[in-house]
């Protein structure tokens, strides 16, 4: 009787690990694991403990503003002097006078269509008067340029308004020019109306503190730090198991 062809059997190895092997070291170092975990989370909760917390300090701006809601100067070129030019010149003259760095970040943005200029600042409570002592600085930057841009197109408007008056009067000691005279007066009523619709630059908020802490929760900073021990410790009994076993191999050679 001929024997069915038996398929391939598969090799055994020496060198394989089994979870029942697996068990065994970790139990075998369950005190390194037990050292590293509770150092590690221990380590986490003491951090959590005593960081800082970090509270978000916010000014509100709100640009000069013309006629339909059209602003004296762009927002969004607001932002980019703010972040290429005023930004840095106050890091720089920190840095000069403290030989140190501003040791907060200074963020502007333009909520989304808005005439509304945002800065905001991250930090602990200790560093609440120098922000605001910034925010400040910077605010006061943007007032002095938006005066000067408001005025500037004040000024162009009322001598606008001056030459249309000057043409009506001319017009009037003429003849047939009533659709003339109709028209410069519209003109003018248009920017008379728009010199009325002129709003100044306004501060809003300087230095507003959040109401919560915007740091990394404490209790998340725990969970962490635990997960981190179970891996380390895990890790750090496996790796002990190998150089004993490293160890031992030497020995008997």
């Amino acid at each position: 009787m001929v024997e069915p062809p038996q398929g391939p059997s598969r090799p055994q190895y020496d060198d394989e690990i089994s979870l029942v092997d697996l068990a065994t070291t970790f139990l075998r170092r369950r005190r390194v694991f037990y050292v590293i975990f509770l150092v590690v989370s221990l380590v986490g909760v003491v951090y959590a403990l005593f960081v800082p917390e970090k509270y978000e300090y916010v000014s509100l701006m709100k640009l000069a503003e013309k006629a339909n809601g059209t602003y004296v100067e762009e927002p969004a070129t607001i932002i980019a002097e703010l972040d290429s030019l005023w930004v840095p010149d106050l890091q720089a003259t920190y840095h000069a006078e403290n030989s140190r760095n501003l040791p907060f970040k200074l963020t502007a943005s333009n909520p989304k269509d808005t005439g509304l200029i945002r800065i905001v600042s991250e930090a602990s409570p200790p560093l609440a008067e120098l922000i605001e002592k910034n925010h400040r600085k910077l605010i006061e930057r943007l007032s002095s340029e938006q005066e000067q841009a408001l005025s500037r197109l004040r000024k162009s408007l009322e001598k606008q308004i001056a030459s249309l008056d000057s043409t009506i009067k001319m017009l009037e000691e003429g003849e047939n020019t009533g659709d003339a005279i109709a028209s410069a007066v519209e003109k003018q009523l248009a920017l008379e109306s728009d010199l009325q619709s002129l709003s100044p630059f306004e501060a809003l908020v300087v230095s507003r503190q959040s109401g919560e802490n915007a740091g990394t929760s404490r209790s998340l900073i725990v969970v962490l730090s635990i997960m981190l021990g179970l891996m380390a410790g895990v890790f750090i009994a496996f790796l002990a198991e190998f150089i004993g076993l490293v160890r031992n191999q030497l020995a008997g050679e």
